[in-house]
């Protein structure tokens, strides 16, 4: 043991933990876990299963990290989590992995903040730069954009896309998918429109966040079903940068339908 480790610290020897780890008191940590350089696990903290936590993520207390997920059909797969780098993980969090119907993989990017009480359950995919408030939830298989903001008391169900810098409002059920740079709000989710305040906030400028606007319209409330609005789209704000992953993403739409504004 290091000056670094709790003597109190449960390690299994096979574990692969890098030499600037801290582990704090009554942590335990499972046989298949790998922590990267200047992690730092406070006390209470459990990692299991096939885990990996990249460089500089710091853990709170009774976090549930790699524990076998809650997929009923899961049967000892031998499948994995893993976690980026520079990662706040608050108390409390549970984050699982994930199923041989899901890719075998529950991923977490880097630089995000997971306040009290989240979870992620298997086969989520998670961007960069996320944040998730007290104890919102995703059901197995979300994928959350990068710089995504998910409110706290929120659910988003299983297999639902949250596109990237879109803003879920606290204690809202998201049942559809979120397009990139949408608000949403709701017991049962709408789309309120843009978030155009987290838009400012990371640097978009008023001509794209002005194209965004036209093209928001233009998806929900053009004429024409759905394949001909997003032609048309493709054909006015194709070759716009910003306006490109919400075309993208709309073009995806498979398991639900997108997430639209009240009638």
């Amino acid at each position: 043991m290091t000056d670094r480790i709790h003597p109190t610290a449960i390690i299994d020897p096979k574990a692969k933990i890098a030499d600037s780890v801290t582990i704090g008191p009554f942590c335990v940590i499972g046989p298949h876990v790998e922590l990267g350089e200047n992690v730092k696990l406070h006390s209470h903290v459990v990692v299991e299963g096939r885990t990996k936590i990249g460089a500089g993520t710091i853990i709170f207390p009774f976090a549930s990290i790699g524990h076998i997920n809650q997929d009923l059909k899961f049967s000892g797969e031998p499948s994995e989590l893993i976690i980026g780098e520079g990662n706040t993980i608050r108390e409390y969090v549970t984050m699982q992995p994930g199923t041989k119907d899901g890719g075998m993989l529950t991923k977490v990017g880097s630089n995000s903040l997971f306040m009290v009480g989240v979870h992620i359950a298997h086969d989520c995919i998670i961007g960069d730069n996320v944040i998730m408030a007290n104890n919102a939830t995703l059901g197995g298989h979300v994928h959350v954009g990068e710089r995504a903001v998910i409110g706290g008391m929120s659910a988003v169900h299983q297999f639902v896309r949250i596109g990237e810098h879109a803003m879920i409002g606290g204690m809202s059920g998201v049942e559809s998918d979120v397009i990139p740079y949408g608000r949403v709000k709701g017991d049962r989710a709408f789309l309120a429109g843009l978030n155009l305040i987290g838009l400012g906030r990371r640097g978009f400028d008023k001509a794209q966040i002005k194209l965004l606007n036209k093209a928001f319209e233009e998806l929900f409330e053009g004429e024409g079903t759905h394949e001909q609005r997003m032609a048309r789209l493709e054909e006015v704000y194709g070759d716009e940068p910003a306006v490109k992953p919400l075309i993208e993403f709309a073009k995806k739409k498979d398991k639900f339908p997108l997430c639209a504004p009240r009638k």
